[in-house]
């Protein structure tokens, strides 16, 4: 198969973007769509980058001082009507257990959509005196919400994530921890994915159900929207009150404690693909990509060449790098659009004229340069490479961005902002009624606040004094 017919087996990514990221998750052999509608099963490719992913974050959550723990699954329906905010939030998306073991249950159990009311039930057991606080556990799970229009990795029935929850004797604590795993979030997107994002607070109407605060990274995709990355939620005593999660103060006296909640899902991976990729399909970076060189022989039938490969592979496995060697029966140009497709970040090329000179040609992913490099040290010269790859994936990503985010001062620059595919920055009065318009006239939502900028004098919406610098876009 040729190159060029190679490529047609994804849409243009210009001219159809929706169908291009359809095309590259299941060409790609990312995920396969499941027997239940809205659900998904992530293939081997697609669940080493989830693994990547969660091995990294696993690594900083502890590092932050958490513990992970397992909660269950099914949740008595009953857990969900103690907060009722929280319930009215997720009661359209909530799956539930009316029958098991042929018989129906005396209390219906929802399939956990989340996870804050059977963790505070736990919670409200364990906790008795400031001595046991504070608490910080993490989850890794699956959830089910019942969506009504699905997307591989964006937006499934069921999906993959981690859940923080944590408990503290006072306000100023649980927000401390609520902004600092908003930045350990943000500094993993953007030295690990290559993503990077704009972190702030929500507003009212985009916040999560139940809490005081809900603070969101948002990163910008390819076309132009905006994609929800990972949110931190300061909930207040909201759900500590509602499952009585109570301790003894120093000071004798019984106090509610003040809780957090946080997560990121395998939405992540659809980011990466919608925020690096190009016509010919992947681009991963190094950090998460299942593979992180693949070395391509070259005129195998001759001698020593399938050798002098592997000799590579296990050099460059022993320096800690991810390498594999394609030795299927394919022709090399096959197999090159196959890993391009597939974004690996490194190709070598190795046939005997290479062997006879002591070099490999290596090809760059990202910028699809080739060059010839020296076998000697060829561990350590990708080693460098790559953490390039890492770098120059996240500078390039960061400027197209930036050069794609605009100011408005009325309700026509937000619409015109978004149809040209940028994020606008612009001020907001905080009222309903202005966020509600620009949604009404742009399709556009309020991503997050950033008054950290300086807040402009007037709401761009209602002309009247703003309160609040926020990012419009159109979003996933």
């Amino acid at each position: 198969m040729s190159e060029k017919q190679f490529v047609k087996e994804i849409a243009d990514i210009n001219e159809n973007f929706t169908q291009w990221y359809t095309d590259v998750v299941l060409k790609t052999e990312l995920v396969d769509y499941g027997p239940v509608k809205g659900t998904m099963v992530i293939r081997p490719y697609g669940y080493a980058i989830w693994e990547n992913i969660q091995k990294d974050m696993d690594r900083r959550f502890k590092e932050a001082g958490s513990k992970n723990a397992y909660f269950p699954l099914l949740i008595p329906m009953s857990f969900f009507t103690k907060e009722a905010e929280h319930v009215e939030g997720f009661a359209p998306e909530v799956a539930v257990v009316t029958h098991a073991g042929g018989a129906k249950l005396e209390e219906p159990l929802a399939i956990r959509p989340t996870s804050e009311t059977v963790i505070g039930t736990m919670y409200s057991k364990w906790i008795q005196s400031y001595r046991d606080l504070p608490v910080i556990m993490n989850q890794w799970c699956n959830v089910m919400r019942w969506e009504k229009t699905t997307r591989p990795f964006l937006r499934t029935s069921e999906f993959l994530w981690q859940e923080g929850h944590t408990v503290h004797a006072t306000e100023e604590e649980a927000m401390e921890e609520t902004i600092k795993m908003l930045n350990v979030y943000k500094d993993f997107m953007e030295n690990t994915l290559a993503l990077p994002v704009f972190t702030g607070r929500k507003t009212e109407k985009e916040k999560f159900a139940g809490a005081v605060a809900t603070f969101g990274l948002e990163a910008m995709m390819l076309d132009g929207k905006s994609l929800q990355s990972g949110t931190s939620h300061y909930l207040g005593q909201n759900f500590s009150k509602a499952f009585d999660i109570k301790f003894l103060d120093k000071d004798s006296t019984l106090k509610h404690g003040y809780t957090t909640s946080w997560g990121t899902s395998t939405r992540m991976i659809g980011a990466i693909i919608m925020a690096h990729g190009d016509q010919r399909g992947l681009v991963l970076p190094p950090k998460v990509a299942p593979i992180q060189v693949v070395i391509v022989p070259i005129a195998v039938h001759k001698g020593g060449v399938i050798e002098k490969a592997k000799e590579l592979e296990a050099m460059l496995v022993k320096a800690g790098i991810r390498a594999e060697t394609d030795t299927r029966d394919m022709s090399p140009g096959w197999k090159f659009n196959e890993w391009e497709m597939k974004g690996v970040p490194v190709r070598i090329e190795i046939g005997p004229r290479d062997i006879e000179n002591n070099q490999v040609m290596v090809m760059r992913r990202d910028t699809l340069e080739k060059t010839a490099v020296s076998m000697d040290n060829l561990d350590k010269t990708l080693e460098e490479l790559l953490e390039v790859i890492q770098k120059e994936m996240f500078v390039k990503a960061k400027e197209r961005r930036d050069k794609k985010v605009v100011e408005a001062d009325t309700l026509d620059g937000i619409l015109s902002g978004v149809e040209a595919q940028n994020f606008v920055k612009a001020g907001w009065c905080g009222c309903r009624e202005c966020e509600d318009k620009v949604k009404e006239v742009a399709s556009a939502t309020a991503r997050v606040m950033c008054d950290e900028e300086g807040i402009p004098e007037k709401c761009a919406i209602c002309g009247k004094p703003a309160t609040h610098k926020v990012i419009f876009a159109r979003a996933y």
